[in-house]
């Protein structure tokens, strides 16, 4: 696997949530054919900070869920600044449920700073609607590829990430709180970030040396149509090979992906 120069973590968690990084939206867009989006979770909404629908990847049918912020102001405040609500999430679910009946690989695109924390999302379950994700997409059958392509936070980008086959573009960050939220609680000062940062091991070098992730598409003096088709390239290997599997082994090799984490 290729590396670029050593920087800090802290400056790659700036990289990730830097405004003119590409999200979910600019990868659909790019790799995916005769997109179709969907709309609303059948029960309350649509959340706009999620784009779900269906395409074709190198001709093969799949199911794209992705997490998008948008460019305008305007479009960022529809968007809530790609942090999901509860029916994003569970928007999501019933499309990941649809794609398991048609046995359509599923790719999600994550990249968000957590979960929308409004109180009308409290209302309306957020903390229900994470864990109903973690707890189905561990049992779905037909492939999963999670994708950070950004700032990966908290369960909200979690709640996109049970998956076969994690892949971190370098400079996206994945953790389950931000190095300013962990500087305040640990040391009651914000302006440790920094530390906090390289402390969290939030950095996709980190993260696969320790077996969370399996691939890191390389960015630096790479332009993001070579990014994109690197990482068009990985997706496509990786729905094939897991095709391969039964559903029995696809389930259990997730299942031990997760329980050797931490081990």
């Amino acid at each position: 696997m290729a590396t670029s120069e050593k920087i800090s973590a802290y400056e790659r968690v700036q990289a990730a949530r830097s405004s003119a990084r590409p999200m979910g939206g600019h990868y659909i867009k790019h790799m995916i054919d005769n997109f179709i989006e969907f709309h609303g979770d059948r029960r309350f909404g649509d959340d706009a900070a999620i784009i779900g629908g269906i395409g074709f990847l190198n001709q093969k049918p799949v199911t794209v869920i992705a997490m998008e912020r948008g460019n305008t102001i305007e479009e960022r405040m529809k968007r809530k600044f790609g942090c999901p609500a509860p029916e994003g999430y569970r928007k999501a679910l019933r499309l990941m449920k649809e794609a398991e009946k048609f046995k359509r690989p599923i790719i999600c695109f994550i990249g968000s700073s957590g979960a929308y924390c409004g109180i009308d999302a409290e209302k309306r379950g957020q903390g229900e609607a994470i864990a109903e994700n973690l707890f189905e997409m561990m049992g779905i059958k037909t492939p999963i590829i999670s994708v950070i392509v950004g700032e990966g936070g908290s369960g909200g980008a979690l709640a996109l990430g049970i998956c076969d086959t994690a892949i971190m573009l370098e400079n996206s960050v994945y953790s389950v709180i931000s190095p300013e939220g962990c500087a305040s609680i640990i040391w009651k000062d914000s302006s440790k970030a920094p530390e906090a940062a390289e402390a969290l091991k939030l950095t996709s070098h980190d993260l696969y040396d320790f077996g969370v992730i399996e691939k890191i598409i390389v960015e630096s003096d790479r332009t993001t149509e070579e990014i994109c088709s690197d990482l068009k390239s990985a997706i496509i290997s990786e729905i094939f090979s897991k095709e391969k599997m039964s559903e029995e082994e696809l389930l259990s090799a997730r299942y031990e992906k997760f329980r050797k984490i931490g081990a």
